[in-house]
């Protein structure tokens, strides 16, 4: 595969919208009561996709996307950066497009949502009312879960897990001007988290970067949790490239390898079990919630939010949809291609909705590939489906190990693509 098209990336990623709905809710038809306002917080593979297909299938909405950086740098991808594989460059885009097809863009920091008043207060001072509101605003890392890390702390020791493209930044260069043969140490979260692929990922793409740019160095993993996404293929392409570079550690009943206590000057770390390793490099990604505008609205419970599964729309406050990281969605993982499927539910829904049109049933899909080794990418995806209150997963698939390298190549081939197509799709770009 080297590339998709409309229709076949609209297959790919599933969800209701282009397919089934594109001749009974999405169109151009007169909204009830005039020119409903729809506002989007957050411009990431969930706000940006509802904030293109609104005003693409409804020109007379006026909607606004609300969104503090002016570029978007994808976390997926970015380990294929630490890696070598892929430019910072590549990574990034910005919100012109959205802007031509008509989307008021708004570069500040939401701070405040009214859910009485349906208003959005911003940092610079303005208000911004809504009919309806789509938060969709990623992810926040509890800094304070581990003793001694702080969002000043990340500077020494970066998690590189946001959309900060200073952080990724931070740590290639890390990376760069580490000695040969110093340590790399990666420290992933327990459940839940963005991406759960992502951290294993990371591991492979930096043990390639150590093992062609620094090969006596190595990598050691410390991890809280005894099991991790797609790890027989991951494990098997560790053995097969990096065997000499990366060292993992699993935590069980009697070892935890949960991160307690660091010192960022010093870059040691302490593991629950009271052991203490050092590293010239520490990647730390610590424990996440939904982004902070989804609890100041009062959607979420603990530290992510519940909604309908049929809609994604909040369990808690009426007139607002939660998408992407900060939702809880069970099942279907916190990811890009889930956050742009959810999306396309979110616009067939409010349309219906100011329309008094008929609802249909929605769709969702997900599919995570990840890069291993060179030509070689490895995949993880279902469909799923609301049922009894909460997603039911159904036709999941997984790489296994011992597929052929021809098979391998393809999954990567066919990631590259959907990259290009899914950004394409957010941002409103003329490729796609």
């Amino acid at each position: 595969m080297t590339g998709i098209d409309r229709r076949e990336f609209t297959k790919l990623a599933g969800g209701v919208g282009i397919t089934s709905l594109a001749s009974s809710t999405f169109g151009t038809f007169a909204i009830a009561q005039g020119a409903a306002k729809v506002v989007i917080v957050g411009g990431g593979a969930g706000g940006a996709t509802v904030a293109h297909y609104l005003k693409r299938e409804e020109p007379k909405l006026e909607v606004t996307l609300i969104e503090a950086n002016p570029i978007y740098s994808s976390s997926f991808f970015s380990n294929l950066y630490l890696g070598g594989f892929r430019s910072f460059e590549s990574l990034n885009h910005d919100y012109s497009g959205l802007e031509q097809v008509g989307v008021q863009f708004v570069r500040d920091y939401a701070t405040n949502v009214d859910p009485v008043a349906r208003t959005v207060k911003t940092q610079s001072g303005g208000t911004f009312a809504y009919d309806r509101l789509v938060l969709s605003p990623g992810i926040d890392m509890k800094y304070d879960a581990v003793e001694g890390y702080s969002r000043e702390a990340a500077v020494m020791m970066p998690h590189a897990y946001n959309t900060d493209g200073e952080q990724k930044r931070l740590l290639k260069s890390q990376l760069e001007a580490m000695p040969e043969g110093g340590t790399v140490l990666i420290l992933p979260p327990d459940n839940p988290f963005r991406c759960p692929p992502g951290p294993y990922e990371r591991v492979c793409m930096i043990a390639h970067f150590l093992k062609t740019r620094k090969p006596r160095s190595k990598l050691i993993v410390l991890d809280p949790k005894k099991a991790f996404s797609k790890q027989a293929v991951i494990m098997e392409a560790i053995e097969r490239y990096y065997a000499d570079i990366v060292e993992m550690n699993l935590s069980n009943e009697i070892d935890s390898f949960a991160v307690v206590r660091v010192d960022p000057k010093t870059r040691e770390v302490e593991t629950r079990d009271g052991q203490k390793w050092k590293g010239d490099v520490v990647n730390l990604i610590p424990p996440q919630r939904a982004g902070e505008i989804a609890i100041k609205a009062g959607c979420a419970e603990g530290d992510w939010c519940p909604i309908k599964p049929e809609s994604f729309r909040s369990a808690k406050v009426e007139n607002i949809y939660v998408i992407g990281d900060a939702s809880i969605a069970v099942d279907m993982p916190k990811s890009a291609f889930s956050a742009n499927s959810q999306a396309k539910v979110v616009v067939a829904d409010i349309l219906a909705d100011l329309a008094g049109r008929e609802k249909f049933p929605p769709r969702f899909r997900n599919t995570c590939w990840s890069m291993v080794g060179p030509d070689n990418s490895v995949k993880i995806g279902a469909n799923y489906t609301p049922q009894d209150g909460k997603l039911v997963a159904s036709g999941a698939f997984i790489s296994q190990p011992g597929e052929g390298d021809e098979v391998r190549k393809q999954n990567l081939a066919e990631s590259i693509a959907w990259y290009d197509s899914i950004t394409a799709d957010m941002f409103a770009k003329r490729a796609m």
